[in-house]
């Protein structure tokens, strides 16, 4: 045995000294000591020791220290410290809760654990909030998380609304989302209000695969309190894509609903309904666009086109689903010995004309079958041409034939698969930009020479089957192309290094922001409510295979995606397919 004047020996010391700076040692004693102070500090609470404060709810007594209850609490710091009234006083009244939720507050606070409980979670979330008590509030919203189901979701966002939770709001609301089939099944649902209801009605991402389901609930909902919720039935339909109803059930069920034909504000949206079944996805608009979880989405098919040098004509038809990513191929076109065609969407299937100087056929790539087939030849043969639809109609305007730019315009008549000459352009031109917006044609800028473009606007208006001239362009420019978003055009390609919008109601250009260098020739189509440019020529005049998206709301240009081969002078529409969930 070692006396008083022994030395520790030094490998003992050594050992000592190692275990005190192990990290999981010290964790360890630490929360040891930090468990044993609380559970003494219970207990003299518990046996009234050393206790300075006394809180008094509903009559009961609850005999604490002002130095526990401040390390737990904002709420009690502050009023311990900094002066107030209470302060000074041995007993403090606490109004807004109850005796049993503060018998679980008290016992969190001097033993750092809870008992939360679907019958007490609420009143202890409120305690915590008004406590500020931030670990006992996230133990409460963690616990509610767990709690998620159909039949309470919408209680919960409510509840986290009111309270100012926003991870559980948002966690809701992606609940909601998520199980909207089954939520509009529970009596909560008919609870809901008008403002939450269109709030979900809207989103994208309500997880229906039909959109009669959607339909459906929103009748429910009006139907439940038809005297104060008629007004709203305008408002929510306009929320639901009628135009992607079943064309039977469209029929049935909704032109013969008696609520909504007795509601004349309806009656425009049964309209656009009417005109989307006969023109198909000519018509544009938020409620024509797929849902993410439905059987159908919007995608890109991108056809034919040049390689990256221009000396090699692609045969590849293929599809972009922007949604996830991917590209597949579809059938190959018949005849791809042909370059600057024209290309454009009709009722969901995809026509392709001309392609050389003597060119006058017609191919139409039907989705549902994925095969191309023949169909009317154009009166005239067509090259660096432009088509598009109009009403179900399809128009080939302009174009090269060899000698010199054309004027003619040929309408196709798909019932009666034949092609019959409109009103001639005010000023013939090839590799023009040719859309429709506001149920007229607009043919902006072109080729008149092979050294001169032109800045005019040429606008057709199908009733008068007349042209007119509308303000000229801010560029003078070839190899444009141009979309329409929200009943504006927008315009990119050629030599431009900007895209250019142009308000057809103000007759006014605005310029954009700037694309990165020049495009020419490239895809142009709006998907999903964003524009997306494909491929082109750059400056070095070589395709290239980078996929752009803009958000026409803040003019945003993001790199997205990167196609399977680099192309320019191809065909791009987009078109709705069914897709595999």
């Amino acid at each position: 045995m070692m006396g008083f004047g022994s030395t520790v020996p030094e490998h003992t010391a050594r050992e000592t000294q190692k275990a005190s700076k192990n990290p999981v040692t010290d964790l360890n004693l630490k929360v040891c000591h930090a468990e044993d102070v609380l559970t003494n500090l219970n207990a003299f609470r518990k046996s009234r020791l050393f206790t300075d404060i006394v809180l008094r709810i509903d009559g009961r007594e609850f005999h604490c220290h002002r130095a526990t209850l401040s390390a737990s609490s904002v709420y009690f710091r502050t009023m311990f410290s900094t002066g107030l009234q209470e302060s000074q006083q041995d007993t403090v009244d606490i109004k807004g809760i109850s005796a049993d939720t503060m018998d679980c507050v008290i016992d969190y606070m001097y033993g750092g654990r809870w008992n939360i409980r679907e019958d007490n979670v609420q009143s202890l979330l409120e305690a915590s909030d008004l406590f500020q008590i931030s670990s006992l509030q996230q133990g409460c919203i963690e616990f509610l998380e767990t709690q998620l189901d159909p039949c309470n979701c919408l209680g919960f966002l409510s509840f986290a609304n009111l309270f100012s939770i926003q991870a559980l709001s948002e966690k809701s609301k992606r609940f909601l989302l998520e199980r909207f089939s089954d939520v509009i099944q529970h009596e909560e649902f008919l609870q809901l209000s008008k403002d939450d209801l269109c709030d979900q009605l809207s989103s994208d991402f309500l997880a229906v695969t039909k959109e009669e389901t959607v339909f459906e609930a929103v009748m429910h909902w009006v139907r439940h309190d038809v005297p104060n919720r008629k007004h709203a039935l305008k408002e929510l339909l306009e929320r639901v894509r009628i135009p992607l109803l079943d064309q039977i059930y469209f029929v049935e069920k909704v032109e013969t609903d008696e609520l909504i034909m007795s509601t004349k504000e309806c009656l425009s949206l049964l309209q656009e309904a009417r005109r989307y079944h006969i023109f198909g996805n000519e018509i544009k608009s938020p409620r024509t666009r797929p849902r993410k979880f439905t059987n159908v989405a919007e995608v890109i098919v991108v056809v034919g086109g040049c390689d990256k040098k221009g000396y090699t004509m692609l045969p590849y038809t293929q599809k972009y689903n922007p949604g996830t990513g991917e590209w597949t191929q579809l059938a190959k076109i018949p005849d791809y010995s042909k370059s600057e065609f024209a290309v454009c969407a009709l009722k969901n299937d995809i026509f392709l004309s001309g392609g050389n100087l003597y060119s006058n056929d017609v191919w139409m790539y039907n989705s549902h079958l994925n095969t191309w087939v023949r169909v009317a030849p154009l009166n005239k043969g067509r090259w660096r041409h432009r088509m598009v639809t109009l009403q179900g109609q399809l128009y080939a305007v302009g174009g090269f034939n060899g000698f010199s730019r054309m004027s003619s315009v040929e309408r196709y008549d798909t019932y009666l698969n034949c092609w019959s000459y409109a009103a001639p352009l005010l000023e013939a031109v090839s590799s023009a930009a040719v859309v429709a917006c506001l149920n007229k044609l607009y043919v902006i800028g072109g080729a008149l020479s092979n050294q001169l473009n032109s800045n005019k606007v040429q606008c057709y208006d199908p009733v008068k089957d007349d042209w007119t001239l509308t303000a000229i362009t801010p560029f003078t420019q070839r190899c444009i192309s141009a979309v329409t978003l929200k009943d504006m055009i927008y315009i990119t390609g050629g030599l431009m290094e900007n895209m250019y919008k142009y308000n057809p109601v103000d007759d006014c250009w605005t310029m954009m922001g700037s694309t990165s260098g020049p495009l020419e020739n490239c895809g142009l189509t709006v998907c999903n409510g964003m524009i997306y440019i494909l491929g082109g020529k750059d400056n070095m005049a070589e395709g290239t295979d980078k996929v752009l998206c803009i958000d026409s709301t803040s003019d945003k240009l993001t790199h997205v995606s990167t196609m399977p081969q680099c192309a320019s002078y191809h065909g791009c529409v987009t078109i709705h397919q069914r897709v595999r969930r």
